[in-house]
């Protein structure tokens, strides 16, 4: 396995939710999966949390005031780019979606915790980290 592999290789049968849930990021700049107040609080569980790049952690009801107060871009539209997916099954319909996205100038690795419910997918936890060096990963030495 070439070394960047470990960070976006995903199992082949999680290659279909890998799908589905990279088409559903970054979360909340899709205006086809949520754009009011009810979509975004379908689309996160009751306990949802994130920790944004700065470190800072944000409660699902700040999240939720801020998208209604001030409604998110849509990425298409902006020309971001996500790319880097990987998918790991965390238990049973529950996953980790990882990714790359670039907003022009701005580059950060982002996370999010994904559960398939009966209501459809929801998000548990999310979390953005920039990237202050554009270097290549490190990875341990091959011995």
């Amino acid at each position: 396995m070439h070394s960047s592999e470990a960070f976006t290789l995903t199992e082949p049968d999680l290659l279909p939710v890998l799908e589905e849930l990279r088409r559903r990021e970054p979360i909340f700049h899709h205006p086809e999966f949520a754009s009011t107040r009810a979509d975004f609080e379908q689309m996160t569980s009751p306990g949802y949390w994130e920790v944004g790049a700065s470190g800072r952690r944000y409660s699902r009801d700040f999240i939720l005031h801020t998208l209604e107060q001030n409604p998110p871009v849509d990425a298409d539209t902006a020309g971001w780019l996500c790319f880097g997916h990987q998918c790991r099954r965390l238990g049973p319909d529950t996953y980790l979606l990882t990714y790359t996205l670039r907003q022009g100038d701005r580059l950060t690795r982002r996370s999010t915790i994904w559960q398939d419910t009966p209501g459809g997918w929801q998000i548990l936890y999310h979390q953005g980290t920039v990237v202050s060096v554009e270097e290549d990963d490190v990875f341990p030495p091959v011995s």
